[in-house]
This record gives C-alpha cells, structure tokens and sequence, in this order.
C-alpha cells in the first residue's frame, strides 16, 4: 500500500563561523539554501535575514553567521535530518569539538507539529527556546510559529537582541 507523501512545513537551523575553501559561512549559508531550492522533494524555500551571534560554547572562536529557512518538504524526518547532514558535508565541516568552530551546520528545528524523539534526531530541537539567534531568524519568517503549544513570541528570548546583530 502506497501512502500518499504529505507535504510538511519545516524549519531550519543554519549557522556557520569559519571560512574554508569553499567560503565563507555566509556563503555556506547561500550554497546550503540553493541546494535546497535545487531538492525535488523542497519546495517553496523561505530564508530569514543572516544575523551575527556570539559563539555558544567556547569563547575562543570567530562570531557565528545564522539564519532560519522554512520549507514545504515530502521528506520524512529522518531523510530530512541525512539532507540537513549532506549540506554540512558539501561545505566541508569538520567536527573539532562540542559547540566549536564550523563551516555549516544545519538543524531541523521543527518538522511540522510533530514531536520526535529518537536516538538521532529530537524535534523540536532541544535548544530551539534557548537561543534567540534561532528565534529572531524564526520570528522574522513567521510570527506565528508554536512549540510546544507556546507562540514564539510569547517567548522571552524571541524579543532579547543581546549579542545578535541582523546583517544587511
């Protein structure tokens, strides 16, 4: 039996803080979105202004470019999650250490209402209500979002420019 595939609007983490021969983490950023315009299974791809974010985890390390892009996809989660592994692939990331320096790194951050927690992928992303270099980008595509029941808007964080500056 062939279940029809039904097309599901998601949201993406993209972020980045350094540069390889492939560019630079805008650039990974701008590369990582033409793939997926370029997917058969991606439709309609938005994408947030890029922002300038003080690095989570060790200070030693070059400010992160991000943004968020949302996306009508047929993918299931987990395919989703292996293309979201193929951009960072594309663009050459190393993993040195946790939370460290990285050319490209993409999340799915929610895939349609649905909650999801396996060993390889949790939805909506842990640390989605945390980081407001996710939320702003989020909030700037669509106000309305939920997680969890919780309007974005409604979430503190979502209104803090501490450490965030939106690029031209």
């Amino acid at each position: 039996m062939n279940k029809a595939l039904t097309s599901k609007r998601c949201y993406l983490g993209l972020g980045g803080n350094i540069t390889n021969e492939l560019g630079s983490p805008s650039q990974h950023i701008h590369n990582a979105i033409q793939s997926l315009q370029a997917h058969p299974k991606v439709t309609q791809v938005k994408a947030s202004s890029l922002y300038a974010s003080k690095p989570m985890g060790p200070q030693d390390q070059p400010d992160f470019i991000n943004a968020v892009v949302e996306i009508e996809t047929t993918l299931e989660p987990h395919d989703l999650l292996s293309l979201c592994q193929q951009l960072e692939q594309q663009a050459q990331r190393v993993r040195l250490r946790h939370w460290g320096e990285r050319s490209l790194d993409v999340d799915v951050l929610l895939y349609g209402d649905e909650q999801i927690n396996s060993p390889t992928l949790i939805v909506p992303h842990p640390g989605i209500t945390q980081r407001n270099f996710v939320l702003i980008p989020l909030a700037e595509l669509n106000p309305t979002v939920k997680i969890n029941e919780i309007a974005i808007t409604d979430l503190e964080l979502s209104q803090d420019w501490s450490g965030l500056t939106r690029l031209s």
